[in-house]
């Protein structure tokens, strides 16, 4: 795919963008080098992010873990496809279930603790991927992560940050301390983390191609950790899940269509963002310019407006993404933009009109996007200790008011990670995401504009400082911001905070664009200095 990338950075990074025709980028070095081993062995993409998400499992447990949840989006050589790894509600949540646990007054599940973690999908992602697309046998992906579960492995920077803040509040949930507190309390930058029930599951995952997880050793232990531990989580729950494959949503700017998951996750809020976007000539402003990040911040607050109101699991939404993208809908949104002021959005009416992120490609053209994640940190802290399990904690996405994200038996709540691809009439272009709670989608258009409004690299799109909005006028932004420009969203209302902690706010991202024939040109790869990350290929 030709491009007139500026390969000119004009932000301070420690990285540089990599050039290959095999390439894997993860926000852990030993992730990238387990998706290479794959790649090595005759394997494809799809074995090459399998490899390293499952060993992001062990080198980044701060983010996700083998109770994780995941979604992708795959170039096949031949069509896009997705596939939504989510997990639903065990049988037993309803409303009455969390009112009578945790008062009538509540308004979601908990935020932590066994009450607040959905039945995982991660590991069956892994398994359908496998068997759809795979070419190596699948126990020969899990090694790698076996192998640094067993051995250990010294602790990254930015990864021992976020381990030692959680604990605090962590330290006392149910395996939380066997399992992530070696010596009694976190590990130190450098020191070696070994995760020995962590690689007993993997093994047995292995083994069984997953089937243990879902049905046999390890869900009996989930279900009896579970009900040791106050919650109602059954090997039935576990057994009943299956991921599924579905059609990504897609809206088309600038030339090229970005493509994401539909709903039940939150991609379909970049799409919207961008729709609006189109309407406006954003490349006559300059990049890093108020007038720029004033139009992205009001564009992505009329998105999330929407996303907040009517997104949920698809079958319960009361509108459609095709009704929430309609362009003259959009258009309608656009005109609610004022240049001057900031504005706190409400939710139109379209029916008139810690998370990890990986991604691989090979030199056949086969392109992955790929995200895992145990949502908030560490997820629900809750650690079954024979198989190293650690539970995310999606399930305090669900509402306990009535509405389409109201929690219910089997359902799956709102969700926040998201892959993300780019193609070009019809063909492939860019695997990437940004993970990081809202800040995902948010990261998507921001990075999206930088590359295809301003000709920016990706690792420079990468590198660039971020804004978050949060809620009404609320935006957070990184400290490398040009305080003029923080200046001047303020005189026009954004109440802007600058933000030190890149990580806690910003997300982080990795990024594959095909340069052309993979064969031949193969791709530029960049991965995000806000975590410890690296972009490999060969």
């Amino acid at each position: 795919m030709s491009t007139q990338f500026n390969f000119e950075n004009p932000y301070p990074s420690t990285r540089i963008p990599v050039f290959a025709r095999n390439v894997v980028s993860t926000s852990h070095p030993l992730a990238a080098q387990a998706g290479l081993r794959m790649l090595w062995k005759g394997g494809n993409a799809v074995d090459a992010a399998i490899a390293a998400a499952a060993a992001m499992t062990i080198c980044e447990p701060v983010s996700n873990g083998l109770g994780s949840d995941a979604f992708a989006i795959l170039w096949d050589g031949k069509e896009l496809q997705g596939i939504n790894g989510s997990g639903h509600a065990p049988a037993g949540w309803t409303p009455e279930y969390f009112h009578k646990k945790h008062g009538a007054d509540a308004r979601t599940p908990p935020k932590r603790g066994i009450d607040s973690a959905t039945v995982p999908g991660a590991v069956a992602t892994w398994v359908a991927l496998s068997e759809r697309h795979g070419k190596l046998p699948f126990a020969d992906l899990l090694e790698p992560a076996i192998e640094i579960a067993e051995r250990g492995y010294l602790l990254p920077v930015v990864v021992q940050q976020k381990w030692a803040a959680a604990t605090p509040e962590l330290g006392s949930l149910p395996g939380f301390a066997q399992s992530f507190l070696p010596w009694g309390r976190a590990p130190r930058v450098g020191e070696l983390f070994q995760f020995p029930a962590a690689a007993r599951g993997l093994r047995l995952i292995a083994q069984t191609r997953g089937k243990a997880f879902y049905g046999g050793e390890i869900a009996e232990a989930l279900a009896r950790f579970s009900r040791e531990n106050g919650g109602v989580h059954t090997v039935q729950d576990f057994a009943s899940f299956q991921p599924e494959w579905v059609e990504p949503i897609a809206k088309n700017y600038r030339g090229y269509t970005l493509h994401e998951i539909p709903p039940n996750g939150q991609g379909i809020a970049a799409l919207i963002a961008l729709g609006i976007l189109d309407q406006f000539d954003l490349a006559s402003h300059k990049v890093d310019s108020a007038d720029s990040q004033h139009l992205q911040i009001e564009a992505m607050k009329l998105a999330f407006a929407d996303v907040y109101q009517y997104c949920a699991e698809l079958k319960s939404m009361e509108v459609t993404p095709a009704q929430m993208l309609d362009r003259a809908y959009l258009a309608s949104r656009a005109r609610m933009i004022d240049m001057k002021r900031a504005q706190d959005f409400q939710a139109g009416n379209p029916v008139k009109g810690g998370t990890i992120y990986l991604t691989a490609a090979d030199e056949n053209g086969m392109m992955v996007s790929f995200i895992q994640s145990n949502y908030m940190g560490f997820g629900s802290g809750c650690v079954e200790p024979t198989f190293g399990i650690s539970l995310q904690n999606r399930g305090h996405g669900f509402s306990l008011r009535p509405g389409a994200n109201q929690v219910a038996p089997g359902k799956r709540p709102f969700h926040t990670i998201i892959p993300a691809f780019l193609t070009k009439d019809g063909a492939p272009v860019m695997s990437f995401g940004v993970m990081g709670g809202n800040m995902q989608p948010q990261g998507h258009m921001q990075t999206l504009v930088r590359m295809l409004d301003y000709q920016q690299n990706p690792q420079a799109a990468c590198d660039a400082p971020r804004w978050r909005f949060n809620s009404g006028l609320e935006i957070n932004v990184e400290h490398q911001m040009d305080p003029a420009v923080v200046q001047a969203l303020q005189g026009r209302g954004h109440r802007m905070e600058v933000i030190n902690d890149s990580y806690q706010d910003f997300g982080a991202g990795q990024f594959i664009w095909r340069m052309g024939d993979p064969k031949k040109e193969g791709y530029v790869v960049a991965s995000d200095a806000r975590r410890d990350g690296l972009a490999a290929g060969f």
